[in-house]
């Protein structure tokens, strides 16, 4: 019997050692060196440096040189090189497949804190599921998580991250309505700009409604991996149904405008009319006005013509040198009959002569006349 224990410890001995080293050569460690995507890195081992593709995993492209830098796609490289920071050590885990068709190593990568990596992304939202070949064996693990990013509307599933489809159709759906819910136009210029804005709204709905029905087997399947096919129909048929509603308020938009134009024209070219009237009655009031104003300082220029003329006369009048008026004589009786007076008495120088004297002037001399 005790050879028979020992004989059997042996063998589970042997058993053990074997799937050990089966386990160790399917297995290998390493230093990272560089990350080169989401999905990508560069570790060296046994001082080789090796190109280790993520299995099961496929991030937002980054690097391919015919592709624009997708969705989320630098945000995966950045939380691939905070995992897996430059001089860590990783455990790589491999499959039945070693190598991809690019020469690539696939490998199920743990860090040192002993994560699959490979899930650690699809649970941040930041990769989807995939099968390389016959390699499945990380596959279960990467689909919880992404069911865990799904869950919680993480990365690819957020509606706050403009990229991602969610995203769009939430943007999609809240601008139709909001440019649906504006007040009523009541001017053309309004109606015009609601139904620009709606006209907007409209074609970012269609490019959503373009990703949700273009085959989910093109370039942007990780897009699409926000929603099984089962919604992304049911998504399709309610977005289709919002912008049918949107471009029938489109087209009314556009008809109220027409009919508002017409009325703001018509309204214009009576109010440009009745302001012609309003600035001919001006005109002619002002011309009247003018017409009197001019005959009354025509007036009043002629009033004062006149009182100037007239006073210039009286000055000149008054100017003129008195005319001559001989003094009036008054007669005036004498108080008595005349008595001429008698000469001056003198002396005789002719004695004896009575006769006519005639005096010298000054009456102080005489002779005999």
């Amino acid at each position: 019997m005790r050879k028979l224990i020992i004989g059997a410890t042996a063998a589970v001995a042997v058993v053990t050692g074997s799937l050990i080293a089966a386990a160790a050569a399917n297995a290998d460690s390493g230093t990272v060196v560089r990350v080169v995507d989401g999905d990508t890195v560069v570790v060296s081992i046994n001082n080789n440096d090796q190109t280790i593709r993520l299995l099961n995993i496929n991030t937002p492209e980054t690097k391919d040189p015919n592709k624009p830098t997708e969705c989320l796609g630098p945000e995966a490289s950045k939380h691939l090189e905070e995992v897996l920071p430059v001089g860590s050590k990783v455990r790589l885990e491999f499959d039945v497949e070693r190598h991809d068709k690019y020469g690539r190593t696939l490998a199920g990568v743990f860090n040192a804190k002993n994560q699959l990596v490979n899930a650690e992304i699809a649970r941040r939202g930041l990769g989807v599921p995939m099968v390389v070949g016959e390699n499945r064996k990380f596959l279960p693990p990467v689909e919880a998580a992404f069911e865990e990013a799904r869950t919680a509307k993480s990365g690819l599933f957020a509606e706050d991250i403009e990229c991602t489809l969610p995203a769009q159709l939430a943007a999609a759906n809240e601008a139709l309505t909001a440019a649906q819910s504006a007040a009523p136009a009541t001017t053309s210029a309004g109606a015009g700009a609601s139904a620009t804005g709606l006209a907007t709204a409209i074609l970012a709905a269609k490019s959503a409604k373009d990703l949700l029905s273009a085959a989910r087997d093109t370039e942007n399947s990780i897009l699409w991996a926000a929603y099984s096919a089962s919604e992304s129909a049911t998504k399709l048929t309610a977005l289709t149904a919002v912008i049918t509603k949107a471009e029938s308020a489109h087209n009314q938009l556009k008809d109220q405008e027409k009919t508002l134009a017409a009325a703001e024209k018509k309204a214009e070219e009576e109010r440009m009319a009745a302001a012609a009237r309003a600035e001919a009655e001006r005109k002619a009031a002002a011309e009247a006005e003018a017409a009197a104003k001019k005959a009354a300082d025509e007036a009043a220029a002629a009033e004062q013509a006149r009182a100037a003329a007239a006073a210039a006369e009286a000055e000149r009048i008054r100017n003129l040198p008195a005319p001559y008026v001989p003094p009036a004589q008054q007669y005036v009786p004498p108080a008595q009959n005349y008595v001429p007076a008698a000469p001056p008495a003198q002396s005789n120088p002719y004695p004896g002569y009575t006769g006519p004297r005639c005096y010298a002037p000054g009456g102080k001399s005489w002779r005999p006349c």
